[in-house]
């Protein structure tokens, strides 16, 4: 797909492995068939939800995510010693920089560390023309989206219009993550899909 032509000839530049989808089923069946026997941990994606992932990878990898077990904080620390993480991006920039806002700071730190692989799959909504519009698109459409979605009583989620870099408790940006490659010792792979996916 040309519109992907850029970005991805970019991010293998940078070291990443790279696929393009036509749909987000394609990106289920691919990774479906590419993770088996693992331990899988799940980074928060409405992504990863839509696609029916955790579900799909659970009937044949042992699968730890945090929106769906009991107890939070423990799928959380559980997810960072897996094998491998699953998780998007709230931009990724056409000159290759991956870009993820978090609030817990787990899905971040996955990304960073302990894993034997990374995948991120990312729909063509996150993509932006350069890094700074990345991190525009991260900050202001991505993060209030999420904030109003978990019901935050913030200002981005109240208008859901933009970053106020508030002061709030209940807010859910505190750190910014920018990956220009992989991690040294850690394999990632970028799934490309085109469709519109997650916030």
């Amino acid at each position: 797909m040309e519109k992907f032509d850029t970005v991805k000839k970019n991010l293998e530049e940078r070291g990443y492995a790279v696929r393009v989808f036509s749909t987000g089923k394609e990106a289920a069946d691919y990774l479906d068939a590419a993770v088996d026997g693992k331990s899988v941990g799940f980074g928060g994606s409405a992504t990863l939800d839509a696609l029916g992932l955790y579900e799909r990878l659970g009937s044949h990898n042992e699968t730890v995510w945090h929106w769906k077990w009991e107890d939070p904080a423990a799928a959380r620390r559980a997810a960072m010693t897996s094998g491998v993480y699953l998780t998007s991006v709230n931009a990724l920039a056409e000159t290759g920089e991956l870009v993820n806002i978090d609030g817990a700071g787990n899905r971040a730190a996955a990304t960073l560390f302990g894993h034997e692989k990374v995948y991120f799959v990312i729909g063509r909504n996150k993509l932006a023309p350069t890094y700074e519009e990345a991190v525009r698109r991260a900050r202001n459409v991505a993060a209030p989206r999420r904030a109003k979605q978990l019901g935050k009583k913030t200002p981005c989620a109240v208008k859901c219009d933009r970053c106020y870099d508030c002061k709030s408790p209940e807010r859910v940006c505190r750190g910014l993550v920018t990956l220009w490659g992989p991690m040294m010792g850690m394999a990632a792979e970028v799934l490309l899909v085109d469709e519109d996916l997650g916030l």
